[in-house]
């Protein structure tokens, strides 16, 4: 059973040459007195189109004996309205505030089967977290709209990420810094009835 999908035109592993890593380079915006239907508004008037319907994210992140999540290293499968993705980022850097990381990202075709290979080779899911994620394609920008456990958020990811987040009234020197992992971890600081996942 194939459990990664490949691109015929690089079945031929003699010519391939292996891919480095993209760059992931975002902004994220915890969205305060406005709401996901306003920026979905502006971003209909700004001549952006959906991409993807809002669907339910399950994410599931692998470590072992905190190799990854300890250096701000993540390998996260994930599944959604548009099928399952592994993907591994490295450390996140920052440009002022737009969060610059290496990711690489595969399409898989199973995700039960991934997760007990993963399993099998030492590591464990140490965290989950869930969102309803709606996309939309603003130039060469993609615009997450996030709805949360512990709010909304706004992610605008690209090489214009920064001046698509300004063209939609945000500021990017508020963006947040944070991952959700890491948002959730300081929510339940005050909040220790919640449980460990972020779930709904």
């Amino acid at each position: 059973m194939s459990l990664l999908r490949r691109d015929s035109s690089t079945a031929d592993s003699r010519q391939a040459e292996p891919a480095g890593p993209n760059q992931e380079r975002e902004l994220k915006f915890a969205l305060a007195g406005q709401s996901l239907d306003e920026v979905r508004q502006r971003l209909a008037e700004a001549g952006a189109q959906r991409k993807r319907a809002a669907a339910r994210e399950c994410n599931w992140v692998f470590d072992r004996r905190d190799e990854l999540f300890g250096s701000s290293r993540l390998l996260r499968l994930r599944t959604d309205g548009s099928g399952c993705r592994l993907t591994f980022k490295g450390p996140p850097r920052f440009e002022e505030n737009l969060k610059v990381r290496d990711e690489i990202e595969v399409t898989v075709a199973h995700a039960e089967a991934m997760r007990d290979l993963l399993v099998r080779l030492g590591y464990r899911v140490v965290r989950r977290y869930e969102k309803v994620r709606e996309e939309w394609q603003l130039g060469g920008v993609t615009v997450a709209l996030d709805h949360t456990p512990i709010g909304d958020f706004v992610e605008f990811e690209g090489d214009d990420a920064v001046q698509a987040a300004t063209r939609m009234a945000f500021d990017p020197g508020t963006a947040e810094r944070r991952s959700y992992l890491r948002l959730y971890e300081d929510w339940r600081r005050d909040r220790p009835e919640l449980p460990a996942d972020m779930m709904f």
